[in-house]
């Protein structure tokens, strides 16, 4: 077996895109990722992706906006403002854990402090699950930590999340309410073309689980990155804060460039299921491991330009490069 280094932007971009390569990193971690959407390929893939991606139904963005995200970063900045202060950390995997819950169907009736910690626990585990290629801790140990941790998720938060589900799509289809009514996330479509999809317990167990781990794991970090390059950039400077002030837009520009300072993950792996050509027509085979290089292909000077490793939201990207 041999291992390929991709980091030139143009070369990751179309490792990324090669349906001959198939994800390879969370391989380690088949204890919280097997069969999750992210581990999938090809037909798989596609199913279960576009029975997921029906959660993005019309007026999706402005649902979530004006209705879902206000509500939860209410709940969950109560407790800073009555302090009058935050750890940012602490903040950022608070409120995207309870974010995450909301897209991916997984209730959360107390909607409390403690109820937050307790997920957020859990998700932690998962994370370290799916890592475990990274971890230097024993792996039987981490394994044994993870699936008493999907345990408790299965029976307090999974469980009866499906079941309050059940009863209303039950309602739906006997005409009893509209699918308007329904609610709007991902275990709920799952759960809607269970009879195409043939999703076991454990497999959906583990999907609840990805979408928990991976939303408000990578989200967080990226939320105190983001701050982190916004506050340094705009300083003392007046104007600067003006436009964080008065243009969403522009904020979404500066996160976008933060993600590409500092992606979730700073490598993908991938691994073909035929032989196949990477990079400079490299030639790679089935037992061949390739390594994108996303930390360096996102600092690549041929596209991004000679500050390439700055934080400038105001940069000019080349057509076809998205920001």
């Amino acid at each position: 077996m041999s291992l390929h280094t991709l980091t030139r932007y143009r070369h990751c971009e179309a490792a990324l895109r090669d349906q001959a390569l198939k994800q390879a990193l969370y391989d380690a971690g088949a204890v919280v990722m097997k069969d999750a959407l992210i581990t999938l390929h090809g037909d798989a893939h596609r199913a279960r992706r576009q029975a997921e991606m029906r959660v993005f139904r019309r007026d999706f963005f402005k649902y979530y906006e004006h209705e879902v995200f206000p509500r939860t970063l209410e709940q969950t900045l109560a407790p800073a403002l009555k302090a009058g202060r935050a750890e940012l950390i602490a903040f950022g995997y608070q409120v995207t854990v309870n974010l995450t819950a909301d897209f991916a169907g997984i209730d959360r009736p107390q909607k409390s402090a403690e109820e937050t910690e307790t997920l957020l626990a859990l998700v932690k585990i998962f994370s370290e699950g799916a890592t475990l290629v990274h971890s230097t801790r024993d792996k039987g140990a981490v394994e044994a930590e993870v699936k008493a941790a999907l345990q408790e998720f299965s029976a307090r938060f999974e469980q009866p999340s499906i079941a309050r589900r059940a009863t209303l799509l039950k309602r739906f289809h006997a005409g009893e309410i509209a699918e308007e009514d329904l609610p709007r996330d991902v275990l709920t479509m799952l759960l809607k073309n269970e009879d195409k999809l043939e999703l076991p317990d454990d497999v959906l167990l583990r999907e609840m689980a990805f979408y928990m781990q991976a939303g408000a794991h990578s989200t967080s970090n990226a939320t105190v990155h983001a701050l982190h390059e916004i506050f340094s950039w705009a300083g003392e400077d007046a104007k600067r804060w003006a436009r964080l002030e008065n243009d969403p837009l522009f904020v979404q520009r500066c996160v976008h460039e933060s993600l590409r300072l500092h992606p979730a993950s700073p490598e993908a792996w991938r691994r073909p299921i035929c032989p196949a050509h990477i990079g400079d027509a490299k030639a790679v085979g089935e037992r061949d491991q390739i390594a994108l290089d996303l930390f360096e292909a996102n600092r690549d000077r041929e596209i991004f330009g000679a500050d390439a490793d700055k934080f400038n939201p105001d940069r000019a990207l080349p057509k076809g490069v998205l920001p």
